[in-house]
């Protein structure tokens, strides 16, 4: 098949189902992308185990025609072709290409979401513990903190690495 007529999609997998899947795409010969990251678990019993974890769990990647959705759906634990609706839809081949690019030169891991507008506690350094909203500057990440009793707010620049969203659970208030 020509590779103009292919297209990266994103399959969502059950939980801890990303690896089973890319071996069901490689028995098959369907293209497939999972990116993994590797990290050594530390265990309560003094243990340690290095790890290839996936880096966004619970997705993995195919380069298919929209024609081989239900082939590439027969995998067992895969659930859905990530887009709109019922159309999947098709990611950029760059971002792919960067994302392999990026994970052969350089560790990856995960990170939780972060967007403009989202509560965050800023989780290390002389702020450790203060709570803000994101607002972007040019491309870094700048947080807004406010003092609600005085009813004034001071931006700061941080590192997305030193931020942790909020959520209802994680929640001070």
């Amino acid at each position: 098949m020509s590779n103009s007529l292919l297209s990266w999609f994103a399959v969502f997998t059950r939980s801890n189902h990303e690896k089973r899947v890319a071996e069901y795409y490689a028995v098959r010969q369907i293209e497939h992308f999972l990116p993994l990251y590797h990290v050594v678990h530390a265990w309560t019993n003094n243990r340690k185990a290095a790890l290839d974890l996936p880096l966004f769990p619970g997705y993995l990647f195919v380069h298919i025609s929209p024609q081989q959705r239900l082939r590439v759906l027969g995998a067992p634990g895969a659930l859905c072709l990530v887009g709109h609706g019922n159309l999947p839809s098709p990611l950029p081949d760059f971002e792919i290409e960067s994302l392999r690019d990026g994970l052969r030169r350089g560790s990856f891991e995960p990170h939780p979401y972060l967007a403009t507008g989202s509560s965050v506690r800023i989780r290390t350094g002389p702020l450790a513990g203060m709570e803000g909203v994101i607002v972007r500057k040019k491309n870094s990440f700048r947080v807004v903190i406010t003092l609600a009793l005085i009813q004034q707010s001071v931006a700061v620049e941080v590192d997305c690495d030193e931020l942790e969203p909020i959520t209802s659970q994680t929640s001070h208030s």
